[in-house]
């Protein structure tokens, strides 16, 4: 006999794994939710503590926009992670310059500053570190750092914007302040306001009964082994080969054989609106995803209404989109 676990210790089950890191995280949104609810026993939500400063941040929305820092000039970082698309693109691999298509499938940029390691490899530890590579990258905006920043030297308004957000420097306008612009805007992009994040916080309305069905069959199986923490990822590197795929993952990092198709683990906050899946975006649905999870990863063939459950239960992750303005670039 099998016995399903209440929703409720389920939550608090997968408390016990989240566990806050913490990355700095903008308004959180959650405000009327804190005044109504407490949150469940172990299960600390996002936290809503924010060190940015407002200049950097404003920097680093124009700098994220901005298509002259790419070869062609008409490529930007929101070309892939774009607003309208989850902060990603939806296609199964991402074009670049010249029309190029890279070997990865476009991460979502939401909440990327819970994850302890950036990039489907890892190969860059934090948000400051990947932030140079896509500019540089013959398949991405192919741009030699120093040209790019002599562009932006070139316009007035980014003097004055570089230099509000690095008082002090004689040379603002150089790579680590760009990469701190950048990093300090992705880090305001956050999404905790869910309806599995109004459920955190005692609100037991918040999902219906084939979700919280998912929910318990989502911590009955193991998912939340690798999906935990804030962001519903362990950022660990973990071995899958799907099908289509003959990506190494990790390997091209480390050069380790035990690294060898492996990669680092995906956020599954707002996984129902950043589709296609998997490393090479090959995997269509969300349905398609959780099964062969279910049969990589956990060695089990779902059954069709455990599958329905659990992807009804990853749509509860989707949240309110952040707020940012579209800048007015000069």
């Amino acid at each position: 006999m099998i016995i399903k676990s209440h929703p409720l210790s389920c939550a608090i089950a997968m408390g016990t794994a989240l566990l806050v890191s913490g990355a700095a995280l903008a308004d959180d949104g959650l405000g009327d939710y804190r005044d109504r609810f407490e949150p469940l026993p172990h299960f600390p939500p996002l936290p809503a503590d924010n060190s940015l400063t407002p200049a950097k941040v404003q920097l680093g929305n124009m700098l994220f926009f901005e298509p002259r820092i790419s070869s062609s000039g008409v490529i930007s970082c929101a070309t892939c992670h774009n607003p309208a698309l989850g902060w990603s693109d939806r296609i199964p691999r991402a074009t670049g310059h010249d029309g190029q298509i890279g070997e990865r499938n476009t991460p979502t940029v939401l909440n990327s500053g819970f994850l302890d390691a950036q990039f489907w490899d890892g190969r860059a530890p934090d948000l400051e570190a990947q932030a140079l590579g896509p500019i540089e990258a013959d398949v991405e905006m192919a741009m030699d750092l120093g040209d790019a920043l002599e562009r932006l030297e070139g316009f007035d308004l980014y003097q004055e914007r570089f230099a509000e957000a690095f008082p002090d420097q004689e040379t603002p306008i150089n790579e680590t302040n760009l990469a701190q612009a950048l990093a300090s805007f992705q880090r305001t992009l956050n999404t905790p306001e869910s309806p599995f994040d109004r459920y955190l916080y005692g609100d037991m309305n918040a999902l219906n009964e084939q979700e919280k069905d998912g929910m318990v069959a989502f911590v009955d199986n193991g998912c939340i082994a690798c999906h935990r923490g804030p962001n519903l990822s362990d950022s660990q590197f973990h071995r899958i080969q799907v099908p289509g795929s003959t990506d190494v993952g990790r390997y091209e990092v480390t050069g380790e054989e035990s690294d060898r198709h492996k990669f680092r683990t995906p956020t599954l906050r707002n996984v129902a609106v950043t589709y296609p899946y998997m490393n090479n975006g090959a995997t269509e649905t969300l349905e398609e995803a959780v099964a062969i999870m279910g049969q990589e990863m956990l060695g089990q063939d779902f059954q069709d209404e455990e599958i329905a459950n659990i992807t009804a239960f990853l749509h509860t992750l989707t949240g309110e989109m952040p707020d940012f303005e579209v800048p007015a670039l000069p």
